[in-house]
């Protein structure tokens, strides 16, 4: 079945990732909010919304939409097509360790058995990716890829294997002692990985999501915050973007059938403080309606204030959202 119903509207969900949302910042801690949007509306969601390691939070009318390809839609440059059943090919960081590799081919075999997910194989870089992250003053997370055109590289030789998206799993060194475990602040390698998702989506015109590997796969016998506690029971997180990959969109520059456009969009919900993306501004510029959610706040400090557009509706909950959404 593909995630879309021509009978509900368009609208899209999105929580900005790496910005320390209160809802959607930690791991796929938004699945249960979007999942009422879902109940009546087909939704765009981005990964952060319902990734969740081991888990995912997608359902049925829910379009699985990287950041890049996100921007463009909302621009018009292109759109996205339904799909079903996707073949996926997976890149794997020459830096990581044999035997975290073989945990992560045994996490994908786990999935294609339970799941029927269509994995068609794997490449390993020819290098080592070599990723820095960090936060940056403004405390949002970002970073960098030393190696990145041995990423493109890989890529290039799974879409000749016949992929039509990419899942991407590079090394990452442990990251610093943080309140994260607790349910606050900021995930401070979500910046770079959505970094590597856009630059190779823009390059490779597919679907692309990345999830980190890290060498230290020891389960937690703490008790954490729920709202992180996903990432704390798995010594992988690959499984949910294979999962949401499997059915994700395809990208189309040209109106084929099946095509969705931005003149399909009725509404974009958005958290509170975080609405100086593009998307915001290019659905203002094409009269979506734009929902500021105050329950859900960020690192961040821009409101309808700040960029001065009255037409954005700012609304207590995403349960009153959802309530307005009706008048659509």
């Amino acid at each position: 079945m593909l995630s879309y119903n021509k009978q509900k509207p368009l609208i899209a969900f999105i929580v900005p990732t790496g910005i320390g949302a209160s809802i959607g910042g930690f791991a796929g801690d938004a699945s249960q909010v979007v999942g009422d949007f879902a109940q009546d509306y087909n939704v765009i969601v981005n990964p952060n919304v319902v990734n969740a390691a081991c888990f995912s939070g997608i359902t049925e009318n829910m379009l699985y939409v990287e950041g890049w390809t996100l921007s463009q839609f909302m621009k018009g440059n292109l759109g996205i097509v339904p799909s079903y059943k996707n073949k996926i090919g997976v890149i794997l960081d020459k830096g990581i360790s044999q035997g975290i590799i073989n945990v992560h081919i045994n996490t994908i075999n786990a999935v294609k058995t339970v799941y029927g997910i269509n994995v068609i194989g794997y490449e390993i870089t020819d290098k080592p990716c070599e990723i820095e992250f960090y936060n940056t003053e403004s405390g949002i997370s970002s970073g960098s890829v030393l190696n990145n055109e041995t990423l493109l590289e890989a890529g290039k030789k799974l879409l000749n294997r016949g992929a039509e998206t990419i899942a991407v799993v590079c090394k990452f060194q442990e990251p610093p002692e943080d309140n994260y475990q607790d349910g606050e602040g900021v995930d401070i390698v979500g910046g770079v990985e959505a970094v590597i998702s856009h630059y190779l989506t823009r390059e490779l015109k597919v679907p692309v999501v990345h999830s980190p590997a890290f060498e230290d796969i020891t389960i937690s016998k703490e008790i954490v915050n729920p709202k992180v506690a996903a990432e704390y029971i798995t010594p992988t997180f690959l499984p949910c973007i294979l999962l949401g990959l499997s059915n994700a969109p395809l990208i189309s520059y040209e109106k084929v059938e099946h095509y969705i456009g931005v003149e399909s969009l009725k509404a974009l919900i958005m958290p509170y403080n975080s609405l100086g993306a593009s998307i915001v501004l290019d659905a203002i510029s094409k009269n979506i309606k734009v929902y500021a959610v105050k329950e859900n706040s960020s690192v961040l400090n821009i409101t309808k204030n700040i960029i001065n557009k009255d037409v954005i509706i700012e609304v207590n909950t995403y349960k009153e959202c959802l309530k307005m959404l009706e008048e659509i």
